[in-house]
């Protein structure tokens, strides 16, 4: 079938043919034409080794897809590969249009109500999927229902939030992630959602970047681990709480010029596979079985040539991730993502799918991408064995995941109840783990039982400040304690361990005396954000009291008494903070951690003997910048402005050390580099 050369011009296609290396079943890379003349010169790196799936072929399943596949419509194929928002698809459009999947975005709720009941999001799976059962199709095709449930189901009311995966990180314990996930896969069933868009597996290279709270650590190897674990535990081999992982986002998402959010990644094709594709590695390898895209572009460093965006990339999203590391699932594109592809809309992207999406995710022009891509199907532009591949990638994940075994998401084991979404206790011991002791002189820490203790601090008492963003809102702002009825702050767990008559609170402490005190706790930070609005574009610096000063202020204030200071610093990445740490004599990152603010006191706080009960295990999951603009994980950025503290540092009650006065710059922007 011809193709549009105007189709083929805004792709990034490689011509090169893997000989021997063979691709999923029925794929026809062939019929994707010839690769523009940029990206025909790019030759597959060696570097891109295939990885053997945990879940394996099953002749019999494919059988029935071919089965199932052979008697549908282009019509029918094209609304599988639709995904559409709650908020703008009513369950009647979703039988009209044989929609394949719908998502909740962040801040997406049943009937807008952000304190919809768990109850409420089953009964909306349930109309989906009843939908989905009762059209005219030869063979009804279950709808999967994609969320955000980036650190525990965290857009579901009173449901538990664990700690970011940046203070996970610092934990270093594969086998609590995968508990985590185990977790967050029973709470998503329990509302009636099958499909969770995680484990985010970048291995951020820059501190600016809004979404660095959202990865594991700059270090591939801990993110290979931690993406493994975390698919093992959310998929369980598909049993009866399991929900589908998607890992995010391909590729190269963390390496952005400056950290720029959806910027452009310059790297070999040997960075992009020892740096950015470990955490692929490591979930594919465990059986993951959807990918999403990035918005990212990339520059390849050896040769110079721009590929342009992830979304029209057929060389990394066809070439390399479908054929020479063997995934057999399907891609998934980003939120409008498709629109930012040259030549494409919100509406229209034969470039995207031809480069390899298998399911566009279209919020709210759904209904004109199936009309646009229908015709494009007719006229040529898109092979219609792209359109059966897709479909076929489809099927196949549904048919793996039992989505074919006639039970509503109501029917499920636990649906609807409130204690599928709840796992506290695993949340509270995720937050011990993951606090990092930077610093602890006088024996600030541990604080014995009985004494009298001031808090002050803008997020000692804020469930929003200590979950950040994707909390209940997308950028986890727009809400307050009552929207977190079943959490406790960090102040919670100081006044229970404390006890409530010791503990006085002023988030500011113009008005005390902190000399009454025996101790003073500062719990300061950064507020809630999300991609975009969480960048540090240069000039900015990563200096915390530049964008913070009633935080300075603050221990400015506590420090005249004398008295020890111990500071709680909530904060998506690290920062420079050295004019914090000289006026503290403790200092824990305590990273975002969620819904469970009385883990953090339980590290701090002496048992009725005076020994700490728990003590700190948490390493830094990023090195911690020595200067205004150290925001670079690079060597060659590390090497010209070392950190204060490398990547793995921390202290312990056990292994203490005494840290010198730092010097504090002034600096008031950076150069961009």
């Amino acid at each position: 079938m011809k193709i549009n050369s105007r189709i083929l011009a805004g792709t990034s296609a490689s011509v090169v043919l893997l000989a021997g290396l063979g691709s999923p079943a029925h794929a026809d890379t062939a019929a994707l034409g010839t690769a523009p003349t940029n990206a025909a010169t790019t030759a597959l790196s060696s570097d891109w080794r295939k990885t053997r799936s945990a879940i394996g072929v099953d002749r019999k399943l494919e059988a029935e897809i071919d089965r199932i596949l052979s008697g549908m419509s282009l019509r029918q194929k094209v609304g599988q590969m639709t995904q559409a928002e709650i908020k703008l698809i009513t369950p009647e459009e979703v039988r009209t249009y044989y929609i394949g999947s719908v998502l909740n975005g962040g801040g997406s709720w049943p009937g807008k109500d952000k304190h919809a009941s768990v109850a409420a999001w089953v009964a909306l799976a349930d109309a989906y999927y009843s939908a989905s059962m009762s059209t005219d199709m030869a063979v009804k095709v279950p709808i999967i229902w994609g969320t955000d449930a980036v650190h525990g189901h965290s857009n579901v009311y009173r449901a538990t939030i664990f700690p970011h995966n940046i203070g996970l990180g610092a934990a270093r314990d594969p086998a609590l992630i995968r508990e985590i996930a185990a977790a967050t896969a029973k709470a998503v069933r329990a509302t009636g959602i099958d499909w969770v868009f995680a484990p985010a597996v970048p291995a951020v290279q820059n501190a600016r970047w809004g979404r660095t709270y959202e990865s594991y650590s700059n270090d591939p190897a801990l993110v290979k681990a931690y993406s493994s674990a975390y698919v093992k535990g959310l998929q369980q081999r598909f049993g009866a709480d399991s929900a589908i992982a998607s890992v995010k986002h391909f590729l190269g998402d963390g390496g952005t010029h400056n950290g720029t959010d959806q910027g452009l990644t310059i790297a070999s094709q040997r960075e992009l596979v020892r740096t950015h594709a470990q955490g692929y590695y490591g979930a594919i390898g465990a059986g993951a079985q959807t990918v999403m895209v990035s918005y990212n572009s990339w520059k390849d460093a050896d040769t110079g040539i721009d590929h342009g965006k992830m979304h029209g990339n057929r060389m990394l999203l066809t070439d390399v991730l479908k054929n020479r590391i063997g995934f057999d699932g399907f891609l998934i594109s980003d939120w409008n993502a498709i629109e930012q592809v040259p030549g494409c809309t919100k509406a229209s992207c034969p470039q995207s799918i031809n480069a390899g999406i298998d399911m566009i995710m279209v919020p709210d022009d759904w209904k004109a991408f199936i009309d646009n891509t229908t015709k494009q199907v007719e006229a040529g532009e898109i092979p219609m064995s792209r359109i059966d591949d897709a479909v076929r990638r489809i099927l196949r994940v549904k048919l793996r995941a039992g989505m074919f075994d006639g039970v509503a998401p109501s029917g499920h084991v636990g649906a609807g109840q409130l204690t599928g979404v709840q796992h506290r206790e695993l949340a509270r011991r995720a937050v011990r783990e993951s606090l990092v002791l930077l610093k602890n002189e006088r024996a600030a820490l541990p604080i014995r039982r009985g004494t009298r203790v001031l808090v002050v601090g803008k997020s000692a008492n804020s469930v929003p400040n200590q979950s950040g963003g994707w909390s209940l809102t997308w950028q986890g702002d727009e809400t307050t304690n009552a929207d977190y009825p079943d959490a406790n702050t960090i102040l919670a767990g100081i006044e229970a361990a404390a006890g409530k008559d010791n503990v006085v609170f002023a988030e500011k402490p113009e008005r005390i005396d902190p000399a009454s005190f025996d101790v003073a706790i500062a719990v300061i930070g950064e507020t809630p954000y999300a991609e975009t609005k969480g960048d540090l574009a240069p000039p900015k610096t990563l200096t915390h009291t530049q964008r913070y000063p009633e935080d300075l202020a603050a221990l400015q204030a506590l420090s005249v008494a004398g008295k020890p200071v111990v500071t709680i610093f909530v904060s998506g990445r690290p920062v420079y903070a050295n004019d914090l740490l000289n006026l503290s004599h403790a200092f824990v990152a305590a990273w975002l951690p969620g819904t469970e603010g009385k883990g953090v006191a339980d590290v701090l706080f002496a048992d009725p003997t005076g020994r700490a009960e728990y003590d700190f295990r948490g390493r830094l999951s990023f090195p911690w910048p020595g200067t205004p603009c150290g925001a670079s994980f690079s060597a060659a950025a590390m090497a010209a402005e070392p950190p204060l503290f490398p990547g793995g540092y921390g202290l312990s009650y056990a292994r203490q050390k005494a840290t010198a006065t730092l010097p504090v710059s002034t600096a008031q922007a950076c150069d961009s580099k």
